[in-house]
């Protein structure tokens, strides 16, 4: 039996997701490969840094509303180590 993550519902949504992402890198790859101006590779390494950033948000805010949510309710020592991973991964996300 598989686990029930917050994505777990919306899966498909995220895979297709990282599957463009996935295409931006590769086009990244063709860019430097053919000699394309630099300018023009940094443009698009925004773009896949923007869409990376994107989709981490989105699986945070999934973590919330469904893990931690599910933790407080609960109460106890696991909400306290949900909460606790929440904070640290907004920190890695704020650094970053």
């Amino acid at each position: 039996m598989a686990a029930n993550h917050g994505y777990s519902n919306d899966k498909q949504s995220h895979i297709n997701r990282l599957r463009r992402i996935e295409g931006q890198i590769r086009g990244l790859q063709r860019m430097v490969e053919d000699d394309q101006y630099c300018i023009d590779i940094l443009t698009q390494t925004s773009a896949v840094n923007k869409a990376l950033r994107s989709f981490a948000l989105s699986m945070l805010d999934e973590h919330l509303k469904h893990c931690v949510a599910h933790a407080v309710a609960n109460g106890g020592d696991e909400a306290d180590e949900k909460v606790r991973e929440a904070s640290d991964a907004i920190a890695r996300l704020v650094r970053s």
